[in-house]
């Protein structure tokens, strides 16, 4: 009977006669043989034609043996069964070489119905471990789904108290969807890689979440605040921040953005009175668009500026508060003003390359 319609052995053995003999019962039984008098011969079969399906060594031969063959095999072919041929005295060998990771060993002599046996078994294992691979090839790929989908429920709530948050306010609603448009667009302008714009996007999305923190009686207050109630407001960053670091542990691009949207690169801002270059670029790009929606936005105490007059502004503070290459590439993405302010663009779920709260690398930045 045979082992399978096209099984496909490799017969390594340096006795031309053994040889020739067992590629003869073999393809009586149905299987398509090649053959090699050496562990090199063999390689070179195996680089010739790498899908055979079950080599069948000697141990001893010269040149290259049959465990020099198997740690071969095993290296660069690990999806090819390897069954020993072995004498009585190499028998301690053949079962090192089994736990090298041959299939099978039969001691020699042997008759041609045991090895037939021993190719169906060693066979039947290969097909086993090529279905385990397989199966846990399939279980990681569900987990990795089931990890992604589990980011994308998350990003949705964080969505939902944004909204939530800014519905709150007439004047406020739709300032997050908005600075994140802006933000994608300024940061395609200077160059960022795609992966870190997603989390720009993201964290620019987010970068008021503190809010929620913050006293509403403040928050709303139609008119100037003072001091104390200003500072109170801008710990809205070092709650956000807080807020999200479990879940964005490994996005810091967006935590970066939630924390030091507010910062200055003369020292002189919040929280931690960060300077120039110390400052990540996605932060100081999103303060100065977060600056724009906000000046052009009206409020309760003031009419929203102009776009010319808050791009006025905000080149006026070039250097001190916004940075300038910010400034321009923000401008660029908008050329001559046209179509600003932007209308508040509808919610949508975030799609990302990476794991917000898994392992997301960090792509190079610019300083």
């Amino acid at each position: 009977m045979p082992v399978h319609a096209l099984v496909r052995c490799l017969v390594v053995e340096d006795s031309e006669s053994l040889r020739t003999a067992v590629v003869r019962g073999l393809t009586l039984m149905g299987c398509e043989c090649r053959q090699a008098a050496s562990g090199r011969e063999a390689l070179a079969a195996l680089a010739r034609d790498p899908d055979i399906d079950v080599v069948i060594s000697d141990i001893r031969m010269p040149e290259l043996d049959g465990v020099q063959l198997l740690a071969a095999v095993r290296e660069r072919y690990p999806d090819t069964a390897v069954v020993m041929l072995t004498g009585v005295a190499d028998v301690d060998t053949a079962v090192e070489c089994l736990q090298a990771g041959a299939y099978d060993y039969i001691v020699k002599p042997f008759q041609l119905v045991q090895l037939h046996m021993r190719i169906q078994h060693a066979l039947e294992k290969r097909r086993l471990t090529l279905e385990n691979r397989r199966y846990q090839a399939h279980l990681a790929e569900l987990v990795q789904h089931q990890a992604a989908r589990i980011d994308e429920l998350f990003l949705e709530g964080i969505q939902s108290i944004v909204h939530a948050l800014e519905a709150k306010d007439g004047y406020t609603q739709g300032h997050s969807a908005r600075v994140a448009e802006y933000a994608v667009a300024t940061a395609r302008q200077l160059g960022l890689e795609a992966e870190l714009i997603q989390l720009i996007e993201l964290g620019a999305e987010l970068h008021d979440v503190g809010k929620i923190g913050v006293d509403d009686a403040i928050l709303h207050r139609a008119g100037p605040l003072t001091p104390d109630e200003y500072e109170h407001v801008q710990q809205h960053t070092v709650i956000g921040a807080r807020i999200l670091q479990p879940l964005l542990k490994n996005a810091k691009p967006a935590l970066d953005i939630v924390r030091s949207h507010h910062e200055r690169l003369d020292g002189g801002g919040l929280p931690d009175g960060l300077r120039g270059d110390a400052i990540p670029i996605h932060a100081r790009l999103v303060a100065v668009v977060d600056a724009f929606d906000a000046m052009t936005t009206a409020r309760s105490y003031r009419a929203g500026m102009t776009p010319v007059e808050a791009m006025t502004e905000l080149r006026a503070n070039a250097g001190r508060q916004f940075d300038a290459r910010a400034i321009d590439a923000f401008a660029a993405a908008y050329p001559g003003l046209a179509g600003l302010p932007i209308a508040t663009p509808p919610p949508h779920p975030r799609a990302f390359s990476g794991r917000v709260s898994g392992a997301v690398p960090v792509p190079g930045e610019l300083r």
